[in-house]
């Protein structure tokens, strides 16, 4: 099974979207699966994971009414507020929705540097592997020695790191963030999503070969068993076409036998949020 691990649907909103900003106008408008099914299927996927976009239930269950309405929306990443004081009833309830595989919460965008290991939120993520839920992990480099206190307390709950934790590619930076991703990497319930690169890229000025050092690096320390395509669709879109996107990581994992290509490109996926 050909999986993209991660995408987004979304009904724009000027408020709700602040984060889609003027320099991001080509992506400020609905996308729904109707749009990227054509995308999905050209490129012969079978399916997607959609993830979440904005911090609400609201989001969770529009999300899987998506799922619900197309096949091919193979499961959900959703929201829920996790430092809530009703979080057990609200995970039994997402726990009935076959889709809901897991959540996310948009860490990147906390001031501080240490949200992850809030006492509150902690206690939410604990319960996680209860009902067998996966999380998502939204992180910069700056938040990478916090991540890495954050899954040595959670030996049993299975994380992905999104988009590679957003490294410097537009500078071609690898500091800091190659040896902090390194110690991460050592955990076997830490896999990683080899997604989201094109918006840390100069936009305009890409070359596909300015990805290699990064994908390089994430397949040497986390292992083919333990990385995961995504198109970050439709917000790739700012800076490259869906069919770019696929063709940067074709390109540049070019040397991997075929058993490892069919992992990276949805046996991991499908095996990591159950599908």
């Amino acid at each position: 099974m050909k999986i993209d691990a991660h995408q987004h649907f979304w009904k724009y909103h000027p408020v709700k979207d602040a984060w889609i900003t003027d320099d991001m106008k080509v992506i400020q408008k609905d996308f729904f699966p109707k749009d990227l099914a054509r995308e999905l299927y050209a490129r012969e996927f079978d399916g997607c994971i959609a993830v979440q976009a904005d911090q609400s239930e609201e989001e969770t269950n529009f999300l899987l009414e998506q799922s619900k309405k197309n096949d091919f929306v193979k499961g959900v990443v959703g929201w829920i507020d996790l430092q809530s004081n009703n979080v057990q009833s609200r995970l039994g309830y997402f726990a009935t929705f076959r889709k809901l595989k897991g959540f996310r919460h948009v860490v990147q965008a906390e001031s501080d540097a240490d949200f992850l290991l809030r006492e509150s939120f902690c206690k939410g993520i604990a319960l996680l592997a209860n009902y067998r839920f996966t999380y998502d992990l939204l992180i910069k480099p700056h938040q990478l020695k916090s991540v890495l206190k954050f899954v040595q307390k959670f030996p049993n709950l299975f994380f992905v790191i999104d988009h590679l934790a957003k490294p410097d590619i537009k500078d071609k930076q690898m500091d800091g963030w190659r040896s902090d991703m390194q110690q991460l990497a050592r955990f076997e319930n830490v896999s990683c999503k080899i997604s989201g690169m094109v918006t840390e890229a100069d936009w305009k000025n890409w070359q596909t070969h300015d990805f290699k050092p990064y994908i390089d690096f994430i397949i040497q320390h986390f292992g083919t068993d333990r990385v995961m395509f995504g198109s970050d669709w439709p917000v790739c879109l700012v800076a490259a076409s869906y069919e770019e996107v696929c063709e940067i990581v074709e390109n540049n994992t070019s040397h991997l036998s075929n058993n490892e290509k069919k992992l990276l490109w949805g046996v991991n996926a499908s095996k990591f949020y159950d599908l």
